[in-house]
């Protein structure tokens, strides 16, 4: 699994190379911003005022500060290690693989590879199931608009999950990561459509109930059995990890960045300030007001919870705005993996025509696409392997959970700390190395607790699922 990325460059940069041999890079504070927001403002934000409802008026909004700092001060560590040596002249490492490469020994490498691999795959899953919930609403709530509320309106998603795959293979053929700048910046704005919407009926759902719901504690027990309110409090963990996961494409998404000055590791801990920062800010008003609204009964999808009723148009723009936003961002979660695949089998095998060579294909307007059969041809069957899965397991809380529980820990935590203290030389049992394990020990008891939480969510829905049958 250890492919070496790195090209033969010509010293120095010119007009139209950087310094290490490649296309000038154009990326800003604000494209990179974009990147960021449109991975961590994802479908999670629909689950917060679920697991704020598991947490309480107390643990949860806490727990959200917490993540939102952790993510925000381990993102900072790693930006710091895009360059070996001098954070302006230094090496540069492209992937999130070379830069623990370039750090630690060959096991940890090869161990952060198929976890963040493995983390973009269940992401890749995670988005199909929650655009299909979407796609699903929007039926629902027309049906429902036309044939009156007693109508009982069941719904397919397998349809809307391989009509989801569909789009993604046509976008999947974007080559580069940077070549979807666009797609992030609409995404982006659909992110924040939808957000918006969640934020508005909530508040509209708290005057109408003439007053605030939840309590202190969250869920109580009563309404679920004292174990359940266990699994569902650590899955509330998982829930709010996967809210504010991106770690494992930072790198790529700052290999996107011009080169200096400013330095790409100062830019991108101004872009992880305000990403993170507004989506916090986004996440507080979502989660809590939906708490709010709904109190005890909070739903793991937070539109799902306003019905499919009036004002039905309302509830669909906003499913729209996440299906369009899922599709971008999947993208941008699935490109480095993309990438990895077709390097490796390129100097897997250099001499190979179906992987190397690149077909001109003409587009309107003097331009032209570049086809690659192998691209094509892997990057399709990535997609249908992903939507297929997806139509098996259509957990949406429960897998988003499980998946931010998995990534959590290693990827966001303990590898950037890792990397760092080499990086800076930290000594052994010095103040701050003894604070930065503290740190990465901590993280990895929420991760193993939010796990198992998540596990025991996903045995419990099995046991009544059946596949590919209409809800």
């Amino acid at each position: 699994m250890e492919v070496s990325l790195e090209l033969g460059a010509p010293q120095g940069a010119s007009k139209c190379f950087d310094d290490d041999g490649r296309l000038k890079r154009t990326g800003t504070l604000w494209t990179a911003s974009a990147h960021i927001i449109t991975a961590v403002i994802g479908s999670g934000v629909l689950s917060l005022a679920w697991a704020i409802g598991q947490l309480g008026w107390v643990a949860g909004p806490i727990a959200m500060l917490l993540f939102s700092f952790v993510t925000y001060y381990t993102s900072a560590l790693l930006a710091d290690c895009y360059r070996s040596g001098d954070p302006n002249t230094g090496k540069r490492n492209y992937t999130y693989m070379d830069t623990v490469r370039a750090n630690l020994d060959g096991f940890k490498v090869k161990l952060c590879g198929y976890l963040q691999y493995l983390n973009i795959v269940g992401v890749a899953i995670g988005y199909t199931i929650a655009a299909s919930i979407s796609m699903v609403a929007i039926e629902r709530s027309n049906c429902f608009h036309k044939n009156g509320d007693d109508s009982p309106c069941q719904v397919n998603s397998n349809p809307y999950m391989i009509m989801f795959g569909v789009a993604e293979i046509i976008f999947s053929q974007i080559p580069d990561f940077d070549q979807i700048w666009w797609l992030s910046i609409v995404a982006a704005v659909m992110s924040f459509t939808y957000s918006s919407i969640g934020l508005s009926l909530g508040i509209v759902q708290v005057i109408k109930n003439g007053g605030v719901r939840g309590s202190l504690t969250g869920i109580s027990i009563g309404t679920v059995s004292e174990m359940d309110k266990i699994w569902r409090s650590l899955q509330a963990f998982g829930d709010i990890a996967f809210a504010y996961s991106y770690s494992i494409i930072l790198i790529e998404i700052q290999d996107t960045i011009r080169a200096p000055p400013p330095s790409e590791a100062k830019v991108m801990k101004r872009a992880t300030l305000i990403s993170v920062a507004v989506t916090t800010v986004f996440y507080m008003l979502c989660g809590c007001m939906g708490y709010a609204a709904f109190g005890d009964m909070a739903p793991g999808n937070l539109l799902t919870g306003f019905g499919f009723y009036n004002p039905y148009w309302l509830l669909d723009i906003a499913n729209v705005a996440i299906v369009v936003h899922l599709v971008g961002a999947y993208q941008v979660y699935c490109q480095p993996l993309f990438a990895f695949v077709e390097k490796w089998a390129l100097e897997t095998w250099p001499r190979s025509q179906f992987i190397g060579k690149e077909i001109q294909v003409p587009l309107p307007a003097r331009r032209s696409y570049k086809l690659n059969l192998f691209r094509l041809i892997w990057r399709t069957t990535f997609v249908v392997i992903s939507t297929v899965v997806s139509m098996l397991l259509p957990f949406f809380n429960d897998v988003v959970g499980l998946l931010g529980a998995i990534g959590f820990w290693p990827l966001t935590v303990y590898f950037p700390v890792e990397m760092y203290i080499v990086q800076k030389k930290v000594a052994r049992w010095s103040t701050r190395w003894v604070c930065l394990q503290l740190l990465s020990l901590a993280c990895l008891a929420i991760t193993i607790a939010s796990a198992a939480g998540s596990i025991a969510g996903v045995v419990s829905d099995l046991k009544v699922y059946r596949p590919f049958k209409a809800s």
